[in-house]
Parts: structure tokens; sequence; C-alpha cells
């Protein structure tokens, strides 16, 4: 029998702060996170400005132990152990030091599932051995001579940092967790990705509780290279605040942001067991490939309404047909909404082929337009979103929907939050996330 799944705490560190209450308040507000590149040179870039977390500090968000083992030097790391921190002393399961609460499972029957991208690397020290071992009369690395120049340049601890699981084994190590532990890189898919099978670890049993989520950065002349190679960022250097256009006609690419978002998950029974209050139901999780091509989304959405339609079938929900009391058959979707012309589009068309004549009650949004996309992050903080709307009645807009694209001609909240409190408020969301390579992830929470 599939145990039912819920969520006990939730933490992230975003481009708009790193407290829940906080970057609701501002998300609610509209506003925009999205400025001027900080964090290297990048002047002579096509895109130069990004929605950067600033102003991070660990020591901030974690002590003892917590801090101890996710002191690694790589950012995005710490976002991951900051923001599970405040899940774990919010689900009451620990404390921000990384101990062991009363009521706690034991540490072999709690995991860790992650989305975490790769650290960035260490550019100084790494150009600096290029450089010194550049033979230019062969137009060659000196090979030896570079081993010999990384060996005095280079540290262990950085390098160790870069690889994906090493966030990982941060985690779980600052939290002692000893049970299932796991990381996927499924690209922007992967936060969503890392929540669904965590949830179902804990469903068939192997698990009665689970850190799940994601953390990435890429604001660094290497990540940011890659996608403005690939024009899917936005290039609107004067007015870096409106770049981040979903939905609008005038859109022109995604921009770039940095976080993390997780959460704990534990089965229903344990968490009444140890008097828990749950904040929301993991209801329904849904996979899918494209299996089309690894830069473009399938032009069709196939991939994407089979996820979500996955996802809706465990939770019992028909897409095409109305609610209890005519109410929409899900309440709101968080979109991936990323900017990219073709991905609003199709995510459009992929709503719009599975839930028909309903597609058009329900209210769609992306908080990317004022967060940038947390790329391996991205879907682990737009979830806890969905369970704030869950939580608080209010729905988050989309802004900088100056021109609507007759494309995407969904319900996109439009510049301003939505109060649906006095409507019955917010039963059901779900959130979607599609990564290259044609990775497609949706995730469904309901209130409890």
């Amino acid at each position: 029998m599939r145990r039912r799944v819920v969520i006990t705490g939730m933490g992230w560190v975003t481009p708009l702060g790193a407290s829940i209450e906080g970057a609701w308040a501002r998300l609610l507000a509209s506003e925009s996170a999205i400025g001027p590149l900080t964090r290297f040179p990048g002047e002579t870039f096509a895109t130069n400005f990004a929605a950067e977390v600033r102003d991070f500090d660990l020591a901030d968000h974690a002590e003892g132990a917590a801090l101890r083992f996710g002191a690694g030097g790589c950012l995005s790391t710490g976002f991951a152990v900051a923001a599970a921190a405040q899940a774990v002393e919010q689900s009451g399961l620990g404390r921000r030091d990384g101990s062991r609460a009363d009521g706690a499972p034991p540490p072999h029957r709690v995991g860790v599932y992650l989305g975490a991208g790769e650290g960035s690397p260490d550019y100084p020290s790494l150009d600096h051995t290029h450089m010194r071992t550049w033979d230019a009369q062969a137009r060659a690395t000196d090979a030896p001579a570079w081993a010999r120049a990384a060996a005095q340049h280079m540290a262990h601890a950085r390098e160790f940092e870069q690889e994906p699981h090493a966030t990982l084994a941060r985690v779980a190590g600052a939290f002692g967790a000893q049970g299932p532990s796991l990381n996927c890189m499924t690209a922007c898919a992967a936060g969503v990705q890392a929540i669904g099978e965590a949830a179902e670890i804990i469903a068939r049993g192997d698990a009665d509780a689970m850190l799940a989520g994601g953390a990435h950065s890429m604001i660094h002349p290497l990540g940011m290279t890659g996608f403005i190679r690939l024009t899917a960022m936005s290039t609107r250097r004067d007015t870096p605040q409106t770049a981040a256009r979903p939905f609008d006609r005038t859109r022109d690419g995604f921009v770039m942001g940095e976080g993390a978002g997780v959460v704990v998950l534990e089965s229903l029974e344990h968490a009444e067991r140890r008097g828990a209050e749950p904040l929301a139901e993991i209801a329904g999780y849904g996979s899918s490939a494209d299996a089309f091509r690894i830069t473009d989304m399938h032009p069709e959405g196939a991939g994407p309404a089979d996820a979500m339609e996955r996802a809706l079938r465990q939770a019992g929900i028909t897409p095409a047909e109305p609610g209890p009391d005519n109410r929409p058959p899900v309440d709101y979707i968080c979109a991936h909404g990323t900017g990219t012309k073709e991905n609003d589009s199709i995510e459009t068309t992929a709503i719009k082929r599975l839930f028909g004549p309903q597609a058009s009650r329900i209210p769609v949004s992306s908080i990317k337009s004022m967060m940038g996309h947390l790329i391996q992050a991205a879907g682990a903080v737009e979830l806890i979103a969905c369970v704030q709307a869950i939580r608080t009645g209010w729905l988050p807009p989309t802004i900088n929907v100056r021109e609507p694209d007759p494309a995407c001609d969904l319900d996109v909240i439009p510049n301003t939050a939505r109060d649906l409190r006095d409507k019955g408020g917010v039963g059901t969301c779900l959130t979607n996330s599609f990564g290259f390579g044609g990775q497609n992830d949706s995730v469904l929470v309901r209130r409890t």
C-alpha cells in the first residue's frame, strides 16, 4: 500500500531573500530581483545582468555540525545547506546546528534527494595554471608543466566542490541523513524531479523522511557564456528589471538566477505520530521525456502534457473536467515559464492539450519573471511557492506582461498578485519544470 507523503518543512535561498515570508511578500508585491552583474566583470557579455543572491553568509542560517559540514566554499552548496537548515527546523525533525530532535526517525530512515548542479570552477587558479603552461611557439599546452602548476596553484578542496555529488554529501553530513542518498542532473527539471522521486521513496516505504530539492548557481563566466551562445538569454541590457517577460509577445529569453529550495517530506503517518503540522501533501508526480532534440522542446507539447497528466492521474484528478463545486480541475499552475519564445508557447500548447476547455479557467504564472531562472533549483523554489499559495490564498503574478502573446492565451495573472481567499482559497497547485534534453517533470500539491 502506498503511503501518503506530506511536506512538514520548507526553506529557500533566492534572489528575493532567504526567508519564506520575506521572499513570498516580495513576490506578491511584484518586485524584481534582476540587476547588473556584480559576481564578475560582464560588461562585454551580451547579457550583463542576472538575479543574484546578495549578501549571503551560511553562518546566518546554520551553526555547529551543519555549518561545519556545509562550509566547503561552494556557493550553491552553501545555499543548499542554508535552505535545508530552515526546512529541518520548521519541520521539527532537527535544529539548525544539525542535531536531531525528539521524535525524529533514526538516521538510516532519513534520506536526501537533490537536483544539485555542479559547483563553479575556481577561475583564478585555473586561468593562472593555463597561462603559465601555454607554449606559444608550439601553440599547445605543456601537459607535464600543467600538472605541476595545477598541483601548486589549484586547491583539492575547491576542485571537490565542483563535483555534483559534493552538495549531496554536504547536506547529508550536515543533518546526519544516512538513508537513500541521490542526486539528479536533469537540467532545469532537476528540482521538481528530486522532490517527486523522494516522495516515491517514502511512498513505497524505503524512508520515513527525506530532504529534497535543488541548488545551483551558474552566474559565472562559463555558465553565462554557454546560454548566451545558445541565444537562450535576454539581451535587454538597458532595462534588466523588465528583461524577464514570460508569456509576453516581446520576450527574448530568460534571465539567469541562482539559489536553493529544500523541503522536508515525511509519510503522513510518521508526521501525525510525532504531532507535526503538514504544510501540504505531495498528491501526484509525473515524469516524461520528449526524446526529440537536446535544446528544443517538441513543438506539440506532448512530453510536458504527459508529465502533467501522470501527476494528475496519481492525484485522482481528471484534467478536462471541472472539480468539486465547478472549480477548475486545479486552482493554480506554477509554470516553467522561462520567457523564451519556444518554451512559453509550447507550455501553453501542452496545458491546453491536457486540460481542454478547462485550460482557460486555470490561473497560470511564472515567478521567473521576478527572480530569474534558478536552473536546477528552479523547480524546488517554485514548488515552495505553490505551498505558500495554498497556505495564504494568494497567487503570485507574472510581471512584465505588457503585450500579451496570442500564442500564450492563458490566464497568466499579469503584473499583480491575485487574492483567492474569498473564493475558497487555493486547494491544489501543479508545478512544471522542463529541462534541456527533453526532461519534463510535474508535481501536484494539495491542501491537507
